[in-house]
C-alpha cells in the first residue's frame, strides 16, 4: 500500500487506471509516493483494460476510476468527474479502420469490432451511424478475448443491429489482429493502435474524433478520472489536487517515468510512447476547465437524446447542485 499518513482506522482507497501510457505517465507520481496525499492511504493500483474499468464501476467497485465517458453516463449517480486526469483533445479520437475502403453505411450487412460496449469508441460509432440514419438498437454481441477462440465462438452468436452493422465486443489490443485475418471486416481502434495500424495494411475509413469535432466544434472528450461521491467533497478535492500534482511531476520528469510507462505498454518503441502521451496528455489533463466541460456536457446530451445514455439528476462535478438532465 502506498501510505500518506492516513489516519488509523480508515480503509485504503481502492484506485484503477489502464496500463496505456498517458495513464502511466499521469499516475506514476502519485502511486510511487512521490506526491503526498494528506490524510489518505492508497492501495496498490489496479491496472485493467478501460472496459474492465467501465463494468467494474457499473458495479460501485473502486473508490478512483478511469472510466470512459460513455460509461460515466451511466453511473453519474455513484461518481463525480475529476477536473485533473481526464483525456480529451483535438486530433485524438478513435479511428474506424479496414483492410481497404469499404461503404460503412451500405446495404451488405457488415461486422464491425467495438472495445468494448461501454467505450466511447463504441458510442462516437453508434453516434456517427446514426447521423446517416442508421437506427442503432444497442444490441451488442459478446466476443471473447483471444484469436483463436474468436471464429468459434462468434459463429451463430453475432446478433444483427437493426439498419447497421453487427457491432462485435472484442478487447481493444485484438482488434487490427482480427481485422488483418478477415475475422471482422472493420474495427474501431483506440489507443496506441492509431499510431501502428498502416503497419498490418489497414486504412482509415472515418476518423470519429475529426467527426465528432467537425460536428460540434468541441474537443473529444475521451477518458475521466472519477470518484466515489461517498468520499466527500473534502477528500475529493484532494484526490483531485493529487493527481494535478501528479499530472505536473511527470511533465517536469518525463524520463522518470518511463520504465514504468515501458513496463504496462503495448507498444515498446520510445517514439510510439512520446506520441501517445503528447496526444493524450495536455491541459485538459491538469484541468477539465470550460472548455473541457462543455465538451463532455455536449457529448453525454447527444447520448442521452439517441437513447443510449440515461437521463440523470446529478450533476458532472462533486460541488455541483444536482440539476435535473445534466
Amino acid at each position: 500500500m502506498i501510505s500518506s499518513s492516513a489516519p488509523a482506522g480508515n480503509p485504503a482507497l481502492t484506485i484503477g487506471y489502464s496500463p496505456c501510457p498517458n495513464d502511466t505517465f499521469i499516475f506514476y507520481a502519485l502511486t510511487h509516493g512521490l506526491i503526498e496525499l494528506p490524510e489518505m492511504e492508497l492501495a496498490a493500483p489496479l491496472l485493467e483494460d478501460v472496459e474492465t474499468l467501465n463494468i467494474w464501476a457499473l458495479e460501485h467497485r473502486l473508490d478512483v476510476t478511469k472510466l470512459s465517458f460513455h460509461a460515466l453516463g451511466h453511473v453519474l449517480d455513484e461518481y463525480c468527474v475529476l477536473s485533473a486526469g481526464s483525456a480529451l483533445g483535438r486530433g485524438c479520437g478513435p479511428l474506424l479502420v479496414a483492410r481497404g475502403p469499404l461503404e460503412i453505411s451500405g446495404s451488405k450487412p457488415l461486422r464491425v469490432a467495438i472495445p468494448g460496449r461501454l467505450t466511447t469508441a463504441a458510442l462516437l460509432l453508434r453516434l456517427y451511424l446514426s447521423s446517416y440514419s442508421q437506427a442503432m438498437d444497442g444490441q451488442v454481441s459478446q466476443a471473447p478475448r483471444t484469436v483463436q477462440e474468436r471464429p468459434q465462438a462468434m459463429d451463430g452468436q453475432v446478433s444483427q443491429v437493426a439498419g447497421g452493422p453487427e457491432l462485435i465486443e472484442m478487447r481493444f489490443d485484438t482488434i487490427m489482429e482480427a481485422i488483418r485475418l478477415g475475422e471482422v471486416d472493420a474495427g474501431v481502434i483506440i489507443h496506441e493502435s492509431r499510431f501502428t495500424y498502416e503497419q498490418l495494411g489497414l486504412v482509415c475509413l472515418q476518423d470519429l474524433g475529426q467527426w465528432w469535432e467537425k460536428s460540434t466544434g468541441h474537443p473529444i472528450p475521451l477518458g475521466c478520472i472519477a470518484a466515489r461521491r461517498s468520499l466527500g467533497r473534502e477528500r475529493i478535492a484532494a484526490i483531485d489536487q493529487a493527481i494535478r500534482s501528479s499530472v505536473d511531476w511527470a511533465f517536469a520528469n518525463p524520463a522518470g517515468c518511463l520504465p514504468y510507462i515501458r513496463q504496462h505498454a503495448q507498444e515498446l518503441d520510445s517514439q510510439v510512447v512520446f506520441d501517445h502521451i503528447g496526444l493524450y496528455v495536455n491541459d485538459f489533463s491538469r484541468d477539465l476547465g470550460p472548455e473541457g466541460t462543455a465538451a463532455i456536457t455536449a457529448f453525454l446530451e447527444r447520448g442521452r437524446v439517441a437513447g443510449i445514455l440515461p437521463f440523470v439528476s446529478q450533476g458532472l462535478r462533486c460541488e455541483e447542485e444536482s440539476t435535473p438532465g445534466i
